[in-house]
């Protein structure tokens, strides 16, 4: 049920003042010395060793792009390299107490991260398991078995690190098959996700990842590796509060935190310019999580060059998380001794600075340490370092080895990109566990009443009033509420979805049936609501976010367009993206509110777009595209939400039913015009058609594209054939709208069969007007007539009310109108 806090004014207006707790800052001091007793001697060489990988890994990079040669073998990589030479303790001590369930995503410098996981996860796991992982990655176990005879754990070493680098070299041998690099390498069989190139993209993701655990009850955390550049980024802040949010303490059942720690590897830099005292205002990093939850975080500031802080650090956050008092925050100070990239000369930064850093170098310390402490002699660290060398040069040459690792065939089958835009599969439940619901589906209140409504908007050919029928708002609650009860994973959030009921009241009464974990309220911050649900599928669940207008899309930008489109493709289909984004197209609230922005969307690779307006198909394509694992923008117009059903002989089914995504409808049949619509124009083009047939004898068929991409063009050319004139139109401004391409590719396609070019009709290319000026900016039954008459055919005594001709055309796109 729908649960609330009170507001009690005599509490919130009582004078006071807000305590702080002290934010610890490099607290531990120990040394090797200090902590023989808690590590064996294997344990502290395998520090030394995996520092050490990591540091030549690195040197490899930054060699091929400063000399184009590594270990006198000549290679042009042209590609990106992020380096954090300087920063491998942290990264190591990150990785060591981390276990196969604990899971970390990166960002565009995780070369670090992404070895020291994979080689704690190599030895945390036993051989059998180990086999098993690398045998399920046939193509790149093929490849070091032939080349080496070695025992299990150092093939595993190898078959990591050969996968990483020919991902990064763009081979088809990669983890993602070359389609990655090296700014979103991962390798999820040892936990760790995609790195992001985008500052911060991965901090709302991980909250989702955390979200993914906390709602099914998963074991392990989750890491969020992020710089302390990335604090400049609003994502990262939603992020936090995301994660943070009163209502997981307060009103959920399951009380507790997400498990998620913000790691903030804290170089002083954020690309070029100096964090503190420059570009920032925290002063120490760490001081952030105070401003997020009374717990602050639990943030601390820990020294990143000595690797058993960073250990301690890592195990009592761990503690906390697990016991649900997450989130946690932090600071690793540390440095890296090379510049942002490898193009980057350091001009910011003076040459005694990174020698003073380079003075402190933690694997130097570290070395020195081992010795001091007996734990190995110095021809031992000779022979580690030789091992290393051999282990990165070799590897490195099976990489770039155009026989052993050829890139893949762009164009060819069944390898390539196309292969791995949209996974097209149909998978009903996520998960074999059992729903968690609210009784019965058949007990909810909503559902009782629309059993009591008649499912068609007709009876005997006339209209039924609203009230009477089952509307477009209750098709979409009845999808959503079938697929909350089958599928267990499934979870939405949005602003105000649980107390209005959604955007319009489609969610009414579903907080009926549906526990808060699995519908809640998030706060207004549109990036991590997608970055959140984001991470939640690529953790295995299905979400079902909303964005209330779709004009906040530009509020989750990145996530929509930048993240939610990529992933699949970006990780050769191993990451599937099981998330329906509702957005609704507004009207009667002016230039920020009522805007159509599926072009926007359809610009995307990688994105499906779909926008149906009426019940029947709202309901059929929405249970397509929740049964579906490719991401879905699920566009709806606020006009349309308390229609009901006018086409489809019966109405709308209760039962479950699929309308297939791409592909049109005909609406109405006719013989002398086709007119393809996108969205609610159908029913301006239906007026239309009236007018047409009524004074002019022009029979006119009206089809409803319900699906943008994909689209399935050959209804439509079919009735071009037939009727030899098309007009395209949509509420979407004009200028860069997909019904251009729409009508460019009916054009190209049934050329020979046209009398007249297509003729284009969207919204005014201005910003949207008040609600009293719409028939102005947004397509109307008279510019189909308009239109028709000075670009296809004129019509007898036609007296047209606006230009749609070439000179007026020339006219605005010089004014850029």
């Amino acid at each position: 049920m729908t649960k609330s806090l009170n507001l009690d004014p005599n509490q919130i207006r009582k004078p006071g003042k807000i305590t702080f707790s002290d934010i610890p800052m490099n607290q531990y001091q120990k040394r090797m010395k200090d902590v023989l007793g808690e590590y064996s001697r294997e344990q502290l060489i395998g520090i030394f060793y995996d520092m050490l990988c990591i540091r030549e890994f690195e040197t490899m990079m930054q060699n091929l792009r400063l000399t184009g040669q590594y270990g006198g073998v000549a290679y042009e990589y042209s590609g990106p390299a992020h380096l954090g030479i300087g920063q491998e303790s942290a990264a190591v001590g990150q990785a060591f107490l981390l276990d196969r369930d604990d899971v970390i995503f990166g960002n565009h410098r995780s070369h670090g991260e992404l070895i020291a996981k994979g080689f704690s996860a190599i030895r945390q796991l036993g051989q059998e398991t180990l086999k098993a992982v690398m045998e399920q990655n046939s193509d790149q176990y093929n490849v070091v078995t032939k080349q080496f005879k070695l025992d299990t754990k150092a093939m595993a070493r190898r078959f990591y690190l050969y996968g990483i680098m020919a991902e990064i070299f763009g081979r088809k041998n990669g983890f993602a098959r070359g389609l990655g690099n090296s700014m979103h390498a991962f390798f999820i069989p040892f936990g760790v996700y995609p790195n992001n190139a985008i500052v911060g993209g991965s901090a709302p993701i991980a909250a989702g990842a955390a979200l993914y655990k906390k709602v099914m009850k998963k074991e392990g955390i989750v890491i969020a590796n992020a710089g302390d550049g990335s604090l400049g980024c609003g994502p990262v802040w939603e992020a936090m509060n995301f994660a943070a949010m009163d209502q997981y303490h307060t009103l959920w059942d399951d009380k507790g935190g997400l498990p998620v720690l913000f790691n903030f590897n804290n170089n002083g830099y954020g690309m070029g310019g100096q964090t503190s005292g420059e570009t920032m205002a925290f002063g120490e990093l760490a001081r952030v999580g105070a401003g997020i939850n009374p717990e602050q975080m639990h943030a601390e500031r820990v020294d990143g060059f000595n690797v058993f802080a960073v250990i301690d650090a890592i195990r009592r956050k761990k503690r906390l998380l697990s016991e649900g008092k997450g989130p946690a925050l932090l600071d690793v100070v540390t440095y890296r001794f090379c510049g942002h990239s490898t193009s980057d000369s350091n001009p910011n930064r003076t040459q005694e600075e990174i020698q003073s850093w380079r003075d402190q170098d933690a694997i130097a310390d570290y070395e020195l340490q081992l010795v001091e402490n007996n734990i190995v002699a110095e021809s031992d660290i000779a022979a580690i370092k030789a091992e290393i060398g051999d282990l990165v040069l070799s590897t490195f040459k099976l990489a770039i080895d155009d026989t052993v690792s050829p890139r893949m065939d762009l164009y060819g089958e069944p390898d390539s990109i196309e292969k791995y835009m949209f996974s097209n599969t149909k998978v009903e439940k996520l998960s074999d566990a059992q729903p968690d619901m609210i009784g019965r589906k058949e007990d909810n209140e909503r559902v009782q009443r629309l059993e009591k409504k008649s499912r068609s908007g007709l009876k005997d050919g006339k209209k039924l009033p609203s009230s009477a029928v089952v509307q477009l708002r209750d098709a979409i609650f009845e999808s959503v509420l079938d697929k909350f009860y089958e599928d267990p994973t499934l979870v939405s959030f949005g602003e105000d979805l649980r107390i209005w009921g959604s955007a319009y009241g489609t969610y009414k009464d579903l907080d009926k049936s549906v526990p808060y974990r699995r519908l809640f309220n998030s706060a207004i911050s549109e990036a991590a609501i997608i970055g959140a649900s984001i991470g939640y599928a690529m953790m295995g669940g299905r979400a079902l976010p909303e964005l209330m207008y779709c004009d906040f899309l530009g509020r989750a930008g990145d996530e929509v367009l930048n993240q939610l489109a990529k992933w699949q493709g970006m990780t050769a289909g191993q990451v599937k993206m099981p998330v329906v984004v509702r957005m609704g197209v507004g009207a009667k609230y002016g230039a920020q509110h009522s805007q159509d922005w599926s072009s926007i969307c359809a610009h995307v690779p990688g994105l499906k777009v779909v926008f149906p307006v009426t019940p029947y198909d709202a309901k059929g394509i929405l249970n397509a595209a929740l049964n579906g694992t490719d991401p879905v923008i699920y566009l709806e117009n606020q006009k349309l939400y308390g229609d009901g059903e006018l086409f489809h002989e019966g109405g709308v089914p209760a039962e479950y039913y699929e309308v297939p995504i791409g592909e049109p409808d005909i609406k109405k049949k006719g013989s002398d015009l086709t007119v393809l619509t996108v969205g609610a124009t159908l029913f301006k083009a239906l007026e239309a058609a009236q007018i047409f047939e009524e004074k002019y004898g022009i029979s006119t068929e009206v089809i409803d594209a319900r699906s943008i991409v994909p689209f399935h063009f050959e209804p439509v050319i079919e009735s071009v054939k037939k009727t030899g004139k098309l007009i395209v139109a949509s509420d979407a401004c004009q200028k860069g709208s997909i019904i251009n391409d729409f009508a460019q590719t009916v054009c190209e396609s049934a050329f020979n069969y046209l009398d007249a070019p297509p003729v284009v009709i969207g919204a005014r290319n201005w910003i949207t007007p008040v609600y009293e000026l719409e028939e102005h900016f947004f397509p109307q039954a008279d510019w189909f007539l308009d239109a028709y008459h000075q670009k296809i055919k004129p019509l007898a005594d036609y007296l047209p009310a606006r230009s749609f001709t070439a000179a007026e055309k020339s006219r605005r796109n010089l004014k850029g109108v």
